[in-house]
């Protein structure tokens, strides 16, 4: 997932200006002190612009220009480079001194996800991690995604120890990258709408490598970019809902449990959140925890699926596999969504027929 970089080269080091100042007076036989005379300032300014102490302005590589028949762009530019060494060294301290905050990601999925790559060092390696979070360092980090998104979530997660909030924001992250680098047209809710009954007849393909184009062409024509990526240990997420800018929605979707009733049920909940919900909250899934908006999403998500007047008259239905196929198959939805919903009504026990599931795995390229 990251993007190819341009290979620079850095030497290891980089002298200071004034030590090619320093060469150039000593071959034409100037003094220091003649020098600050004929440029018109101090010889102590002399002595540190030689030392590498003093930086070189505009105004000072204009004087040494007219001083020593040398261009002014000539002196802010090795001045330039020389400064960005320092600050390029002066960082990579910091950043092997921000190594422990790699504890707190899940950085190996991470790198077999690709979403990162491995570095050499633990200052290259807290630097591609700022690189993919898109932050100039781990301070900013936490404000920008513990305090600003993970912490403002609206949450459907379980508040177990196995959910970590590094985990939780690297996936968030990708997804962001997915949805910034994925063009569609501007919001149309008429057209989102339409698109969730052409979205029901994609149930029916059980393969989510040759359904997920399909989707994902079909929602980017109305403003909506769907995302399916994997998430992380620690993050227990089957999706998200989030508006990366006023006419733009992600639905990021994490394949978590792997079968079709479960994925769909997201897609189509995370719908709702997009068609009942504002604009500026974020919804993120995962085991159940009940609130108005989670409740309103998950009868969207059902009735969207099966309508309420199929489901009525179908309940009173002793639930055999083949009635539930023939359901299906009347309603034009995958078997194993209907046998999803009798399972989480408590109709079919979960351990019933779960062979009419479409199971998913994800594959190597993924």
């Amino acid at each position: 997932m990251t993007d190819t970089q341009t290979n620079q080269y850095r030497p290891a080091t980089v002298t200071p200006p004034g030590a090619t100042l320093a060469d150039l007076i000593e071959e034409r036989g100037i003094k220091q002190a003649e020098l600050a005379t004929r440029m018109g300032v101090s010889p102590k300014f002399i002595n540190e612009l030689v030392a590498g102490k003093a930086s070189i302005t505009p105004t000072t590589a204009l004087a040494m220009e007219r001083a020593l028949d040398v261009p002014a762009d000539f002196w802010l530019a090795r001045d330039a480079r020389y400064q960005e060494y320092k600050a390029r060294s002066e960082s990579e301290a910091e950043l092997e001194g921000a190594f422990d905050w790699v504890e707190e990601l899940p950085f190996r999925d991470m790198c077999k996800l690709r979403w990162i790559a491995r570095q050499e060092t633990k200052a290259g390696t807290v630097a591609e991690l700022l690189r993919f979070f898109g932050v100039s360092s781990v301070g900013a980090w936490k404000v920008q995604y513990l305090d600003q998104i993970v912490s403002n979530a609206a949450y459907r997660m379980s508040p177990k120890d196995s959910v970590k909030a590094g985990a939780v924001a690297a996936w968030l992250r990708a997804g962001e990258l997915c949805g910034v680098r994925t063009s569609c047209e501007p919001f149309d809710r008429s057209a989102f709408l339409d698109a969730l009954e052409a979205a029901r007849a994609l149930t029916l393909i059980t393969e989510h490598d040759e359904f997920l184009p399909k989707l994902e062409a079909l929602f980017a024509k109305c403003g909506v970019v769907v995302a399916l990526i994997p998430a992380p240990k620690g993050c227990p997420a089957s999706g998200v809902v989030r508006w990366l800018t006023p006419t733009k929605a992600l639905i990021q979707l994490s394949l978590r449990y792997k079968t079709n009733d479960t994925l769909w049920f997201t897609f189509f909940h995370e719908c709702g959140h997009i068609a009942l919900h504002g604009k500026k909250m974020l919804f993120l899934e995962g085991d159940k925890i009940t609130n108005a908006e989670e409740d309103e999403a998950d009868r969207f998500a059902a009735d969207r699926l099966i309508s309420a007047t199929e489901w009525s008259a179908f309940l009173p239905y002793s639930y055999t596999e083949e009635v539930i196929r023939e359901f299906a198959e009347k309603v034009g939805i995958a078997p194993g969504i209907v046998l999803g919903r009798l399972q989480k009504e408590g109709r079919v026990p979960w351990s019933r027929m779960n062979h009419l599931k479409v199971r998913y795995t994800w594959k190597e390229s993924e």
